[in-house]
């Protein structure tokens, strides 16, 4: 069977998606707690950017699921000695069964696939972060009890967490607004080719309380992401007025829920009393990082 690979929401299907979120409720509720398909797997985790909720999640969910989870640290092997991508990746397939990457440029990520005898899995680049994605969509599913025709709002910088939300709304029939200054909008290939295929509105605009405004959801992610941080000032400067505090909030349905992918800079792109407050799902929404890559694993080396 051909190995299949999972770099960006692109690679599921809508049905496939809305499966996996199914399996990922059901692991959540506890069915088959014993079943271990990874028995006498090993799974990589290669990363060269630091991570809390993804390496662990992948650890932990690697280890429920029967299977070993091997961290490599880019700095400890010796493709940080300059050893190249294409020999990394021949080598580390013949022990591996799978191989979760966490890097810089998604062209990087690419390399590995094309070279890769295993699949390989899309841990984070600077243009796509698709197991968050599948961990928002989950949430999203789990608060509201649909996805085709939910109102999200994104808020901020357009980064890779928006460009992957563009996929998955497109993909599930969610209707997507982003709130942006000039400058900040998302990748413009991705914004493309998510409106040709969407099923659903995704609208770019400026104003963050139009965005909000009869929103279900309301999204943020930091505004400084790893490796900008000589832009922080002026980035902070440019995004001060997309924060999501209580006067935001107030623009939206008075059910909305407010998400986070984290880690949050408190203060800046989202305040204390609403991450903290009644509406935000925040921690559920990590929980379910280790419930959709556990539904993806089964899924991918099945």
């Amino acid at each position: 069977m051909a190995k299949r690979d999972f770099l960006t929401i692109w690679d599921l299907s809508t049905e496939e998606i809305q499966a996996l979120i199914n399996r990922a409720m059901e692991l959540k509720a506890g069915r088959d707690r014993n079943k271990c398909p990874l028995i006498g797997k090993s799974i990589g985790l290669m990363f060269e950017k630091t991570s809390t909720r993804t390496r662990v999640s992948f650890e932990v969910g690697i280890y429920q699921l029967g299977g070993n989870a091997i961290y490599l640290d880019s700095k400890d092997i010796q493709i940080g000695r300059g050893e190249t991508i294409r020999d990394t990746a021949k080598s580390l397939s013949r022990y591996l069964d799978a191989l979760v990457i966490r890097t810089f440029e998604h062209q990087r990520l690419v390399e590995f696939k094309e070279h890769s005898d295993v699949p390989v899995i899309n841990a984070l680049t600077n243009l796509h972060h698709p197991c968050q994605a599948l961990a928002d969509l989950m949430t999203i599913f789990e608060k509201k009890g649909k996805l085709r025709g939910i109102k999200l709002a994104y808020v901020g910088d357009g980064n890779n967490v928006s460009n992957s939300l563009i996929e998955a709304s497109s993909k599930t029939g969610i209707n997507l607004v982003i709130a942006c200054p000039e400058g900040y909008e998302p990748d413009p290939d991705v914004l493309e080719r998510g409106r040709e295929t969407a099923k659903s509105e995704i609208i770019v605009l400026r104003d963050p309380k139009e965005a909000a405004g009869r929103a279900d959801v309301l999204y943020t992610d930091v505004w400084v992401s790893m490796g900008e941080e000589a832009h922080a000032q002026e980035k902070i400067r440019r995004l001060r007025d997309y924060q999501i505090n209580p006067m935001l909030l107030s623009c939206a349905r008075k059910d909305v829920i407010v998400m986070h992918c984290l880690p949050a800079h408190r203060g800046e792109e989202i305040t204390d009393e609403i991450i903290d407050g009644p509406q935000s799902v925040v921690f559920d929404q990590a929980e379910n990082r280790l419930h959709t890559e556990k539904a993806l694993l089964e899924v991918l080396l099945r």
